[in-house]
Order: structure tokens, then sequence, then C-alpha cells
């Protein structure tokens, strides 16, 4: 968070088992590589080399993904019980096969901070203890995303610190150049891709280059889910606003443009982070685009009150190609200090802004928060 960042985004202060998870990565740190082995093409019922492809598995994968979260942030800005309780109000939602959120932060009491070289007074890095790790798992989750502005908060040191806390829990993360996770659910592989306009991240703003790695992730996985943070910043950035946006000068994608290039290129979901807010839903080839699910989480460092406490839990079925057969939006809020609980306006505001900004392709959201295709 660069300079002027307080203002815009009201800023205070400085079961579900996986059978197998691996990682695919090209020159970055910290993965364990599978080589250059081709995988059976989703789309085609030989291999490449002509063989008889494997049966297509069956079956449905239960997805479940939340916004940013940021735990609090030392030294001071810290949880009680040392965060144990935090996600308690609402570990009952974070229920799925695949259980995905944005670690907007590092795990680390390293490195140093980058405000030390970012002139300005309003400079924010995050860096929560690594023994918080364990309640991202403990409240369900089962792969984080890292591709964002906050997980170089404590440079290379505070990065290594953060992808080794999360794998001390058995918790992969997906989101750095190159990198495919993958997650087996029933027999059925599931990709995630982790996007973002950031150093050392899968760059969303270079569409070739993502729609090139979401074709890879679709010959590896029957399911591929795509995760961007993306968007200007703030408490008035509800709306998907078409073509490039910025925020204090930066370049933070098109998302829209984005979003229907890797769908093009194999994509079953794209769930978005970054705005701060919550932002529509549209479907696009049978395909969900959930483009902001705000902040999940602000512990004692993000503003709060209206669309910055407005919140919520994305529920998606596909079924074993990728198919969507459900959704649901289950509303949540952040309350002071900054935690989360059950409640909210995100399915009014949610339905109000995907009919504004997607007319035709806007997701129909009921009152109950069912999701249904236009």
């Amino acid at each position: 968070m660069r300079r002027q960042r307080l203002f815009a985004l009201g800023l205070v202060g400085s079961g579900v088992v996986v059978v197998a998870a691996f990682v695919f990565r090209v020159g970055s740190e910290g993965a364990a590589s599978i080589g250059s082995t081709q995988a059976p093409l989703r789309t085609s019922g030989i291999t490449v080399s002509g063989a008889p492809a494997a049966p297509r598995p069956a079956g449905n994968v239960r997805i479940a993904a939340v916004g940013d979260i940021v735990m609090g942030t030392l030294p001071d800005d810290l949880p009680p019980d040392g965060g144990a309780s935090f996600f308690d109000p609402v570990d009952d939602l974070l229920a799925g096969d695949v259980v995905l959120g944005n670690l907007e932060g590092t795990l680390t009491t390293g490195g140093s901070s980058k405000c030390e070289y970012i002139d300005g007074p309003n400079c924010f890095a995050f860096h929560a203890p690594p023994s918080y790790s364990r309640w991202l798992k403990k409240a369900g989750f089962t792969a984080m995303n890292v591709a964002n502005n906050h997980i170089d908060d404590f440079g290379a040191e505070g990065r290594r610190d953060t992808f080794a806390a999360l794998r001390s829990v058995n918790l992969p993360f997906t989101g750095r150049l190159g990198q495919i996770t993958i997650q087996r659910v029933h027999g059925i592989r599931v990709a995630l891709i982790g996007f973002a306009p950031d150093r050392g991240a899968n760059d969303l703003t270079n569409i070739p280059a993502a729609k090139r790695l979401t074709a890879r992730a679709a010959t590896m996985a029957d399911i591929v889910i795509v995760t961007m943070h993306a968007g200007a910043e703030g408490s008035d950035r509800t709306h998907v606003e078409p073509g490039t946006e910025y925020f204090l000068g930066e370049d933070r994608g098109d998302s829209y443009r984005f979003s229907r290039a890797v769908i093009d290129s194999g994509a079953d979901l794209v769930v978005g982070s970054g705005p701060h807010v919550m932002r529509g839903m549209e479907f696009y080839k049978g395909r969900l685009i959930a483009y902001s699910l705000g902040n999940f989480t602000g512990y004692k460092v993000l503003g709060l009150g209206g669309t910055l406490s407005t919140s919520g839990v994305l529920q998606v079925t596909l079924g074993a190609d990728g198919t969507y057969v459900s959704g649901h939006l289950h509303p949540t809020q952040i309350v002071e200090p900054g935690t989360p609980e059950p409640g909210g306006e995100a399915i009014d505001l949610v339905s109000s802004v995907s009919e504004e900004d997607f007319g035709s392709h806007a997701a129909h959201i009921s009152a109950d928060g069912t999701i249904q295709r236009p």
C-alpha cells in the first residue's frame, strides 16, 4: 500500500482431505517441480502420444472462497488468545473440498519492512507470527493465494518465512511466477493459479502469458480455478470499470478482459480480490466470475464501515468437467476490531452491482444467496 491509501481504504493505525497436493513452478523459490511431463489433454479421448486417455473422473467438487485475510500485524495489533479463535464465528462456512483465501500479508518475524524504503507516512506492511498458519489450517482452508501486493512486505526473508509457515501445516499456496498448484479431490484434479500485477506473481497484465499458463493447467487438471488480485481500491470501487484500472498511478489490470481470456483458455471459475470491497458476479461461457470478494478479515489494520466491512463466503459446486452445478453467497461482515462474523449486506450489494455492470450476463442472486446462471 502506497502513499494516500489511508484515505482510499479507510486504513487505521499504521471432512475434507487433500489426497495429493503438488506444485509446478518455473524459476521461483520454494516448490517441488514436476518437470516437463506432458499430462493428458482434458478435451480429448486420447493423450498427445495417441494412446487412449484414462476415463474422466465423475462426481462434483465443492469450493469455498473468500477475499483478503489480514490477521493483524506485529508487534501490537494482534488478536487475543494468539489468534486461536479468530475464525471461529465463520468456520462452519469455510467448508468444501477446496477452500481458498487471499493471504494479504506475510507470516514472519524477520526481514525488513518495505516501509523503510518507501517515502511517505502512508505505507503499510503486514506481518503476523508464522504460527498463525495453523489457524488458517484449523479454519478449513486448503490453499492460500499469495499473488498480491503484500507478499513482499518484508522482503525475500519474509516471503520465505511465509511459505515455510504454510508448508509446516501442509497448507499449499499458489500465485508465484509460473506456479500451478494441484489438489486432488475424490480423484478429480483441481488446478489453482493466482495472478496479480505485482513482482514475483503471475502477471495478470500480461494476458498472452496468462492464457498460456491457464492452458497448460487445463492439460494437467480436470478443473482450473483462477484467482486474481486486481482492480482499483477503495470504498467507492464496487463497480468493475471498463479497461485498465489504476490506483495511485499503478496498473491494476483489466479484470474484465483478463477473466474472459483465462476462461477462453480453460479456466472454470475466476475468483477476485484486491479492491477491498465486494464487486459483482457474472457468467461467461457458463463459467462464473466473481470479480471481488472484498475483505474477509482485517484486524486493526483495515478501515471498517459500509462497503469496507461487507464481505462473504462464495460456495460453488462444479462438476468433474468444470461445469457449473450450483452456487451460494453467504454474507459475512467485519466487526470491530476487524474480525469476521456472519451477516451483513453482501447479497444486496453484489446482486445490485452485478445487474448494473453485466446486464444479461449478470449472475442472478436470490434473497437467500443462491447464485443462478442468467
